[in-house]
């Protein structure tokens, strides 16, 4: 590197530093207030980032590499896009504001080239590592063949390591061979509440190392290393590997004639030491103690520029928080922000003129030469990075069945077909699970398109001729990644493996299995992905107390609310295996879309966008109605319910259920039939659709639309308004209580509140109220009309 080229990096980096402080003071100081509110935008955490982003982004990056920034860098992000082209100067005057820069990356909200959103501290972090295991699973692929492979860059906050998702993401990666990774810790030493423990780093640095990563330490900058070299430099060294985190930082604070003092007193009149201090004024004096590796874009850049190998690398880089403003080093100065009269003299110090704040190249002596170097910066020599691909076509998935099966037995039969075929949707589904893929019925695809791995693995018990089902047999073609039992693991890899259209320009569709009650384990990652717009199918099974056996811990209860209330998932959850086949044809095709988002005035769905998709199965075969070919049928399971038993004219009880009490909701009709009129079985495939169509078209008609309907609303409509509604799930019963509100008729909800226990699945149903016979209860005690014989068995 030129010295030229390091010129450019410290005036970018200098650039960067105000322009991303001044956003934030614009945002708190200037910009009107409409809520009174403190804004916030974390200028400390960005300026301890930024000569590590200039290096980065300026230096070492190539266009096939890949950014999650840490949450509280993003002023410094954005102030790159804006220096770039990237981002408006309106949107960064509107910073945390209404349509304006977001607070942190957002792939789905910011309009500049954000590779991964980031804001739920460590998810960030982990997803580069997955990211990096799917681009190795596309360039291996013969439709992936030529792949550029990028470095997978996490920049991380020293705080974030308190993750304990980092730690399983690191384990997975060590068994997955991880390359091609670098996981960069801003370590500056303090966090929200205070300053972080003494002795940190070594425990760090001990646990990258046993899962097989480099750690570069890149502890003193340019400054320090030559002021080292001097008489007495080796004891300023000692002096400051050996002083405590809190007391550096409130040295820093105080200044140079403090730093001077505390020296003097620390290391005596030893002559070279003295001579040493005394070569420097209090201003560089300062500067050279707040030279920390981090915040020497010289060094970081030397430092990236020094890796020659695929091997994934920590690097460990000192920082000081609040680096070259009047707050660097004050403990409160996660959430402090400069003052108006700070920001003043601070403006002064940077030579930036009144007027001249929004300029990108304000205070640059050659404004033509500095373009020049920006326009050569290869991490942005291709353009936007942002890349789509074809849609596959969905083959027919047809599967109906006369004899008794499982909804999670339907999934895997429908899974064996297609790896069967040779489709090129089955070319690209991705499976994965966390040490559940027997137990959730992926065993037959798998044996059929084997195990991902970059080398081939036999299957030894293969070998070895011991009887098995399963045959585990690793290959770079092969089409499931076997996970541990890390849910967290589970979620950020399909998050990553959803957006590969999007990051590698390789469309993979991912399919992930996890027992229905630990969706919950993992949902902060599930919802990190959705809010990334990643696209994948989760299957959560087996599901509710129907899992009798296995007691409360494994029995889900409140997955089906979960399912209704994550924004990006659309939740389903079928009854019948011909139900399954045609949720399961829609979703791989909803999986690939990208359109606008205006509703369909069908449903008032937004189905045109596209999303991810859960299913809650089960384990519990149950009879099947037959094969089934109607229409009302079909568009009924995607839209989110059917008419299993249409009412008639003078209907008094309609029982609608959702999954897999479906046989107790239509052995109960049979009975009440006996005494109340015209009873109707509604078939609830899913209740999330059913409501995001009906709340829709509940806004359209307060626009002005009269004529907007939902499909719920087309269902119930023809219902006498004294029908009474029997709601059942083996979920939370708000899932469905909610139906009486879409006309006004009386409900009667049922479902599982409390945690389950062991017991056979009659034991359970019972307990919860939702069996044939409670249902006929209910219905007997809370409606008029003639006695209701009790259900028996």
């Amino acid at each position: 590197m030129t010295k030229t080229d390091l010129t450019h990096l410290k005036t970018i980096e200098q650039r960067l530093l105000w322009l991303s402080h001044w956003m934030i003071h614009n945002a708190n100081h200037i910009r009107p207030k409409a809520d009174g509110i403190k804004v916030g935008g974390h200028q400390a955490s960005s300026a301890s980032m930024v000569s590590i982003m200039t290096a980065l982004y300026f230096s070492a990056l190539r266009p096939e590499d890949r950014v999650a920034v840490k949450p509280h860098a993003s002023p410094i992000f954005h102030a790159i896009q804006y220096l770039m082209g990237n981002q408006t100067r309106e949107k960064m005057e509107n910073f945390r504001g209404y349509q304006g820069v977001q607070s942190y990356p957002s792939r789905t909200k910011d309009i500049d080239d954000v590779d991964f959103s980031t804001g739920s501290v460590g998810l960030g972090v982990a997803i580069t590592s997955f990211a990096s295991l799917i681009q190795d699973y596309i360039a291996a692929k013969d439709w992936g063949e030529g792949l550029p492979l990028g470095r997978m860059v996490a920049l991380v906050g020293d705080a974030e390591l308190d993750e304990g998702n980092i730690y399983e993401a690191l384990q997975e990666g060590w068994k997955n061979d991880l390359r091609n990774t670098w996981w960069i810790i801003d370590y500056n030493r303090q966090s929200l509440d205070g300053v972080v423990r003494e002795g940190l780093f070594q425990r760090i640095e001990q646990i990258f190392d046993a899962f097989g990563w480099d750690v570069v330490k890149v502890k003193y900058g340019a400054l320090q290393r030559a002021a080292f070299t001097e008489p007495g430099g080796d004891k300023l060294r000692d002096w400051i590997d050996n002083c405590p985190n809190q007391l550096y930082s409130a040295l820093t604070f105080m200044g140079g004639a403090v730093w001077r003092e505390r020296l003097m007193e620390a290391l005596g009149d030893q002559g070279d030491v003295t001579a040493l201090l005394d070569a420097r004024s209090d201003d560089e004096l300062a500067e050279l103690m707040e030279n920390l590796g981090g915040n020497c874009v010289e060094t970081m850049a030397e430092t990236f520029d020094a890796i020659d190998h695929d091997r994934p690398t920590c690097f460990l880089a000192y920082t000081i928080k609040g680096w070259g403003t009047p707050i660097a080093g004050h403990k409160d100065n996660h959430g402090g922000l400069m003052n108006k009269s700070q920001m003043a003299d601070w403006q002064r110090h940077m030579g930036v003129a009144e007027g001249d704040e929004w300029e990108e190249f304000a205070t640059v002596k050659d404004p033509a030469a500095l373009q020049k170097f920006l326009d050569q910066a290869t991490f942005f020599s291709k353009g936007r990075r942002r890349f789509t691909d074809d849609k596959l076509p969905v083959p027919a998935i047809n599967l109906s069945s006369d004899r008794e099966i499982s909804t999670q037995m339907a999934f895997g039969k429908i899974l064996d077909d297609l790896s069967k075929g040779n489709s090129d949707l089955a070319a690209r589904i991705v499976t994965m699970s966390p040490d559940v893929t027997g137990t959730t019925n992926l065993g037959p695809w798998v044996n059929r398109r084997k195990l991902f791995a970059r080398t081939e693995q036999a299957d030894t018990f293969i070998n070895e001729k011991i009887p098995s089902t399963a045959k585990w047999e690793f290959t770079p073609e092969g089409q499931h990644i076997e996970l541990g039992i890390a849910e967290m693991n589970l979620f950020l890899l399909l998050g990553a493996a959803g957006l590969s259209h999007s990051v590698f320009g390789k469309r993979v569709v991912p399919i992930g299995t996890v027992y229905d009650p630990f969706v919950a384990r993992g949902l902060d990652a599930l919802n990190y992905a959705c809010y990334q717009d990643a696209r994948f199918m989760i299957v959560g099974t087996p599901s509710g107390v129907t899992l009798a056996p296995e007691g409360g811990a494994h029995q889900s209860i409140g997955s089906p609310l979960i399912g209704m209330s994550q924004d990006g998932l659309a939740s389903f959850e079928p009854a019948f295996a011909d139900e399954l086949a045609v949720i399961m044809e829609w979703a791989f095709d909803y999986l690939q879309r990208d359109g606008e988002g205006d509703p369909d005035e069908r449903t008032w769905l937004r189905d045109e966008t596209g999303g991810s998709v859960y299913l809650r199965l089960t384990t519990n075969p149950i009879e099947q109605p037959g094969k089934r070919v109607d229409e009302d049928f079909r568009q009924g399971a995607i839209d989110g319910a059917y008419w299993l038993r249409k009412p008639g004219p003078n209907c008094e009880v309609v029982i609608a259920y959702q999954g897999a009490v479906a046989p107790e909701a239509i052995k109960a009709a049979g009975a009440i039939a006996e005494g109340r009129r015209d009873v109707g079985v509604l078939a609830v495939t899913s209740a999330d659709r059913l409501n995001a169509g009906w709340t829709a078209a509940q806004r359209a008609r307060a626009r002005g639309n009269m004529q907007a309907q939902s499909h719920i609303e087309d269902l119930l409509t023809v219902l006498p308004r004294n029908c009474q509604l029997v709601t059942v799930i083996d979920g939370h019963p708000a899932t469905l209580s909610w139906l009486g509100s879409v006309v006004g008729h009386q409900t009667i909800p049922l479902g599982a509140e409390h945690f389950g226990q062991t017991g056979t699945i009659a034991d359970l149903y019972r307990h919860f109220g939702i069996d044939a016979a409670a249902i006929v209860e209910k219905v007997r005690g809370l409606t008029p009309g003639r006695p209701l014989a009790a259900v028996v068995g």
